[in-house]
C-alpha cells in the first residue's frame, strides 16, 4: 500500500513537472511572438533564420534542405514549406540548388535575412534569458 502511494506521488510529481515545462514553453513562445512581431517576425520565422545563420557560420555555404531545417525547428514539413515561402517572398531567404550537391532544393539566408537576423538575435536572446533564467 505504501509502495503504491509512493509510486502514485512520484508519478504525479512527474506529470506536474511536465505541465510546468509545457507552461514555460507556452509563455516563452508567446513572449517571443509578441516581441519579434515588432520586427515583422514570429518565433518560428526567427528559428528558421537562426538555423540558417548557424549553418552559414559553420560554412555550410549552400544552406540546408527543408527536411534538415524541419528537424531543427520542430515544424511539419508542410508548415515549414509555407513559412519558407513567406520568408522568401519577404526577401529573407532564397531557395536554390547547391553547387556542390545538386540533390534537392536548399534554403539559405539572403543579405537582407542575415542583416535582420543580426539585428533581432540580441532581442530574441534577451527574451530567452528573461524567461528561462530563474
Amino acid at each position: 500500500m505504501a509502495e503504491e502511494k509512493g509510486t502514485a506521488e512520484a508519478e504525479q510529481a512527474l506529470v506536474e513537472q511536465w505541465r510546468d515545462l509545457l507552461a514555460l514553453h507556452a509563455r516563452t513562445q508567446c513572449e517571443l511572438d509578441r516581441t519579434l512581431h515588432r520586427h515583422g517576425l514570429c518565433a518560428s520565422d526567427f528559428e528558421v533564420l537562426d538555423v540558417l545563420a548557424a549553418s552559414a557560420a559553420r560554412d555550410v555555404s549552400c544552406g540546408f534542405r527543408v527536411q534538415e531545417i524541419a528537424e531543427r525547428v520542430h515544424l511539419s514539413q508542410s508548415a515549414l514549406s509555407r513559412l519558407i515561402a513567406r520568408l522568401e517572398k519577404d526577401g529573407l531567404v532564397e531557395r536554390g540548388l547547391c553547387a556542390e550537391d545538386r540533390r534537392g532544393v536548399r534554403v539559405a539566408l539572403t543579405g537582407k535575412g542575415r542583416a535582420l537576423h543580426g539585428d533581432v538575435r540580441p532581442v530574441q536572446r534577451a527574451v530567452l534569458t528573461r524567461m528561462l533564467t530563474d
